[in-house]
């Protein structure tokens, strides 16, 4: 098992790069669009940051540094002040300035965009001049910058000339297939489902530490086809690595597995608002509007047996929205419920369902590491007290639209913290759906306190008053059984041992980091 690469490694990996070569990568997930602003989903973000630029970026440790903007600072209480980068140009050659960063701001905030959430906090945005763009938000925003390391730059020319002023979000416009980006590398072929190809920016502004001359990904959904590309030489690396090939791989000269745990928590959701079910006894009342129901499937989950025999001991139980690595995880709500089938049986017969009932579970079968076999030891167990789940398992493409079309009675959602902070869970996934928030809570679960308490939270410079408010909120969402958080997701790469890259615990893997020896 090799660890990652450290960031102080970088300079001696320059000094070192062997000649320029094609780095062929294959996962699970093929990339569902290539609009920075359409989809807010790791595989879309994590393949694009090679492609597109945003104000700051996160290094090799996660920490926030300079990207487009060479720095930045706190307008006071008002909002934040960005220096954008000169002499940076698109891909086609066009000049990048404020413009393009108002430009991006309106599109990313739009209705239309999957990523309005990220700017909640934001009032108005300024340009100063050419060069100078202010942000200002509704009250002190501390973690402001943090927030938007995903937030990519487009060209307002570009997007303007090929009618791609919105996203689509479930449709098409020419930045679902095209790109014209600030980033290392450009997009050069795109093949939905079958391949995508980048290759070196040689405008880039910044430093270049790769040495890859051709860049091509392959989505290849069977974890068997996976393993044999990697291990004949078809591809230089694979994620994931099916946890139950791991141990095997680490024994095959001239591979190489790289394991840490990522930051996303997988959770089962409800519907918090819907009258009735749109599977299994369909028509009849919703049950999962009633607390006691909710709080029985997260006793019925015997969350351990899935981390012992699916995830082969490689994942942590998780009790909250976030892990314990990330900031404002609240260390005494740290027990999740314990798996007990008479209690959960118990709770449903206070609440009226004695002999249980029967609904849909909605479940990808291609984003999250076992996701199918998860939803599928899932089913077994909710079954065992009486509730019998109709497993629909799909490709995450179709996935999402059915989520957004409140099209489930139960599902599956992994959820990795952008700002890796516990506020972002909240603001996405548990305020009430309004404007730009709650813009992934697909069940709906409102709590007038979660939304009093997300702007305290987000304007609070005092640490322990900040904290006090986030175990409050998470406090909150246990006790309602808003979602039943399982397991922190591991993270199970394979690489032929002459590549050099890096694994970040956000699971966005970054070309601009590989060498081949």
């Amino acid at each position: 098992m090799r660890t990652p690469i450290l960031a102080a490694t970088a300079l001696t990996l320059i000094a070192t790069m062997a000649p320029a070569e094609t780095f062929r990568w294959a996962g699970t997930t093929d990339p569902q669009t290539m609009d920075p602003h359409a989809v807010n989903s790791a595989p879309v973000l994590g393949f694009l940051n090679n492609v597109y630029e945003g104000l700051v970026r996160r290094g090799k440790d996660m920490a926030i540094e300079p990207a487009l903007a060479e720095s930045w600072e706190a307008l006071g209480d008002t909002g934040w002040r960005f220096n954008l980068r000169q002499g940076v140009t698109f891909h086609d050659g066009s000049t990048f300035d404020a413009e393009d960063v108002m430009f991006s701001y309106q599109r990313a905030s739009s209705e239309a965009a999957d990523t309005a959430s990220w700017f909640a906090p934001v009032s108005e945005v300024k340009i100063v001049d050419a060069h100078t763009i202010d942000f200002l938000t509704t009250a002190p925003n501390p973690i402001f910058p943090d927030s938007i390391a995903n937030f990519m730059i487009m060209d307002k020319g570009w997007a303007e000339a090929n009618g791609a002023e919105l996203p689509a979000k479930d449709a098409e416009n020419h930045a679902t297939l095209n790109a014209n980006g600030t980033a290392a590398f450009q997009l050069a072929e795109r093949q939905p489902g079958l391949k995508t190809v980048l290759t070196p920016f040689d405008g880039w502004w910044g430093e270049v530490e790769h040495n890859v001359t051709s860049a091509e990904f392959t989505p290849i959904q069977n974890p068997a086809t996976a393993v044999a590309a990697l291990l004949s030489g078809d591809v230089d690396f694979i994620n994931p690595v099916p946890i139950q090939d791991a141990a095997r791989l680490e024994q095959i000269p001239g591979v190489d597995v790289i394991q840490g745990i990522e930051a996303r928590v997988i959770m089962l959701g409800m519907p918090h608002q819907a009258e009735t079910l749109k599977y299994g006894d369909t028509g009849e009342a919703n049950p999962f509007l009633d607390v006691r129901v909710r709080q029985a499937v997260g006793h019925a989950v015997n969350v351990d047996a899935i981390l012992q025999t699916i995830m082969r001991g490689s994942a942590e139980p998780a009790s909250q929205l976030v892990s314990p690595a990330m900031r404002g995880y609240s260390p005494d709500l740290a027990a999740r419920p314990d798996f007990n089938v008479d209690t959960a049986k118990a709770l449903l017969t206070d609440a009226g369902y004695p002999d249980g009932f029967s609904f849909g579970l909605k479940c990808p079968n291609d984003r999250y590491l076992n996701d199918e076999a998860v939803c599928q030891a899932v089913v077994s167990m909710l079954a065992q007290v009486g509730l019998t789940a109709e497993l629909d398992a799909m490709p995450v493409q179709n996935y999402w639209p059915e989520l957004r079309e409140d099209n489930f009675d139960m599902y599956l959602l992994g959820w990795s913290p952008g700002t890796f902070d516990a506020e972002h869970p909240i603001r996405f996934l548990a305020h009430t759906p309004v404007d730009n928030l709650g813009t992934w809570n697909f069940g709906d679960y409102s709590n007038a306190r979660i939304d009093e308490l997300l702007p305290m939270i987000q304007s609070e410079l005092d640490e322990a008053k900040r904290q006090a408010m986030l175990d409050e909120a998470t406090g909150i969402l246990q006790q309602e059984a808003a979602y039943v958080p399982m397991y922190v997701q591991p993270l199970v790469w394979g690489v032929r041992n002459n590549v050099e890259l890096t694994q970040r615990p956000d699971n966005f893997f970054i070309l601009r980091w590989v060498t081949i020896n």
